[in-house]
């Protein structure tokens, strides 16, 4: 039943890239940019309503501002296929990448926070100039890292894959002391001369350091959110500082949500898959890591140069 299930994910999660690669999803894509529109008509209303002194309006603000944040989620975005793919290609845990998901999130509300405080105290800046900066260079500089975070899972699946096999190769091939070994259950240990000749699935399985979740958040944050710059240059406007901060906090955990159940998602699957491979056993068993590994870092380098516009 397990590899049965872990067949229709991978079905699925397939058939998911080929839609989105083909174009198939843009109608989900033009809906959530359409309820975008309406929530931020709403989040004016909301924010005249707050500054009228009405009651209940800033909990009504926080409302509109966690759904803005969903719904900008559920949209094409460069969050999800980071946060998804890094899950899938390492061994990280549930708990680990619904943090990193989590901390991703308020980590690009951040990064608005400090443009618009920049940009009108330092810098002078109006909001069409700001959010310009956010589009012009943030978003390449943010798509860029990315791609370079999936180069690296790719680079170094690849190398993960080399050792395998060569390893595997090396075991079959070689004798000591003048003897020849035999096949065994298990292909990286040797039984005559006691030691593995190629890397074991603990070997192969890499959980990443903290330093490498601080890249991947970066890499999320580098790219402020538009809809967060629009909402704190019209509080700074009106007076409503504080207000507008706790706006864009509302947005980072209405997007996170989404990214949440993406790295969810994509830590169950790669943990199905496993599972099912290893019922398998032989020697597939320590190649499916570094194939997994190789297989979302290419699906993150191709959508990041989608964003950059290079293919």
């Amino acid at each position: 039943m397990l590899r049965i299930i872990s067949i229709l994910s991978f079905v699925i999660l397939v058939s998911g890239v080929a839609l989105w690669a083909s174009g198939a999803l843009d109608g989900i894509s033009a809906w959530a940019a359409d309820w975008q529109r309406q929530v931020q008509t709403s989040m004016a209303r909301g924010l005249r309503a707050l500054r009228a002194g009405e009651p209940g309006a800033l909990i009504a603000l926080l409302t509109i501002c966690f759904s803005y944040g969903f719904f900008h989620a559920v949209g094409p975005g460069h969050g999800k296929v980071l946060i998804g793919g890094y899950s899938l290609a390492s061994k990280a845990t549930m708990w680990r990448m619904s943090l990193v998901a989590l901390l991703s999130s308020l980590a690009q509300g951040l990064s608005a926070i400090l443009l618009v405080f920049a940009g009108v105290l330092v810098l002078n800046l109006t909001r069409q100039q700001m959010v310009g900066l956010a589009e012009d260079w943030f978003a390449d500089a943010s798509y860029g890292a990315i791609a370079l975070i999936g180069l690296y899972l790719l680079v170094r699946g690849a190398r993960k894959l080399f050792r395998v096999s060569r390893g595997a190769a090396h075991s079959h091939d070689h004798d000591h002391a003048g003897h020849a070994h035999h096949h065994h259950d298990d292909p990286n240990f040797c039984h005559d001369c006691g030691h593995a000749h190629a890397p074991d699935l603990h070997a192969v399985e890499a959980a990443g350091g903290w330093r490498e979740l601080a890249v991947l958040i970066a890499g999320v944050a580098i790219r402020p959110c538009t809809g967060a710059l629009f909402l704190l240059v019209l509080t700074w406007q009106m007076g409503l500082v504080w207000q507008g901060i706790l706006g864009v906090v509302a947005m980072a955990l209405g997007t996170a949500t989404v990214t949440i159940v993406t790295a969810l998602a994509a830590v169950s699957l790669r943990g199905g898959l496993l599972a099912a491979v290893l019922n398998g056993g032989g020697s597939m068993a320590t190649r499916a890591v570094p194939m997994l590994e190789i297989a979302a870092g290419a699906l993150i380098v191709i959508v990041a140069l989608g964003l950059l516009g290079l293919v």
